[in-house]
This record gives structure tokens, sequence and C-alpha cells, in this order.
């Protein structure tokens, strides 16, 4: 297994480990975490190490496919395993914050059925022999979504001191960039749908 593919693995990794940590009893089983007061904003031990667990998975995220390209080691496993890893890790991760209620469970409906939508557009082109390049929007859609959920994880610290929801805004705004990428995509690439209707 190439580098790339190791990192791609190690975010797939990274899914169960952040599920676990996520959801894990701790106050039930009387397990006492540390607690931080930065700006007036409670920041636990666990919301740190959260934050390290999907900055690092967004890391890999980065740099598996810089590498791959830079060094050729694309594969027929990394093209198949690395858009499952990056859906795995960041839907996981919008579905634990709207289960505590830390952003609304609309969010990752229309994240996930905008990505739905999307890779089966793309899945239709294959069989065409036709692949798809990510647009400028969606690019712009995950990297929003990325800070966004990096700032969710931290209690919107520093923000909050200042009195600017930024968590919100910059999830919010990641939606409906979604949204609009989504349909821009479906515009562009609809003839390989409609072409047999």
């Amino acid at each position: 297994m190439n580098l790339p593919n190791k990192l791609t693995t190690i975010r797939l990794i990274f899914v169960p480990l952040f599920v676990v940590i996520y959801l894990f009893p701790f106050q039930t089983l009387g397990v006492s975490i540390p607690t931080f007061d930065i700006l007036s904003t409670q920041l636990s031990l666990l919301d740190i190490i959260l934050f390290i667990i999907f900055f690092i998975a967004s890391l890999t995220d980065f740099l598996d496919g810089h590498i791959a390209r830079k060094k050729n080691m694309i594969t027929t496993f990394g093209k198949f395993i690395d858009p499952i890893a990056d859906k795995l890790i960041v839907n996981t991760v919008l579905l634990l914050l709207a289960y505590s209620h830390s952003i609304s469970v609309i969010i990752p409906i229309i994240m996930i059925a905008r990505d739905t939508i999307v890779d089966a557009i793309r899945l239709v082109a294959s069989q065409k022999n036709v692949v798809l390049a990510a647009s400028y929007l969606g690019k712009a859609k995950t990297m929003t979504q990325m800070i966004a959920i990096g700032i969710l994880l931290l209690n919107n610290v520093v923000f909050d001191y200042l009195g600017i929801p930024m968590d919100q805004i910059l999830i919010w705004l990641a939606t409906c960039i979604s949204i609009v990428s989504g349909v821009e995509y479906f515009m562009k690439n609809s003839q390989y749908i409609t072409e047999s209707m």
C-alpha cells in the first residue's frame, strides 16, 4: 500500500474513533473531563481531542491527493476509497453535531442529499467514459464546510467572545453553497441523465 492510500486508510480509521469518543458516556461512568475557560467559552479536553482528530483527518484528505498526483501514485484503490473516506468523516461529524443539537438536522440532510446526487451523476458519466471534475463551487463548499466544522467542534471559541455566531454562519453558508453547487453540477451534466429519456 502506497503512502496516499495509507493516509486515506488513517482517515477511515478516524471515523469510528471519532464516533466512540463523541458518544462515550463519560459523565454516566463518572469520568471527569478537564474544562478550560477560554475567552468566556467553555472548552473541554474532549472538544480539543475531537477537533484534533477531525483536523488530522482533513489534513490527510489534502495530503493524500496532493502526494498521489505529484508522485504519480494514483491507484484504482485510491480512486475508490478516497471519496468514501471524505464523505464518511464529514457526514459522520455533521450527523453527530445534529444529534447533539449543535446544528440543525436540515444541514446534514441537505449535504448528504447533494453528495448523493453528484455521485450518481458521476457514476452515470463514468459509464460513458467521461470523468467529471469537481467544480470551483464544490471546492468552496468543502473548504467552508471543513472550517465551519472545526469552529463548531471548538464551541465557536474566540468568535463567541466577540458575539459572532461564526460557527452557524459558516455551516449555513456551506449548506447554501452545497445547494447552489449541486444545482450547477446537475444543470451542467444533465445530458448524461436525460439523453435516453
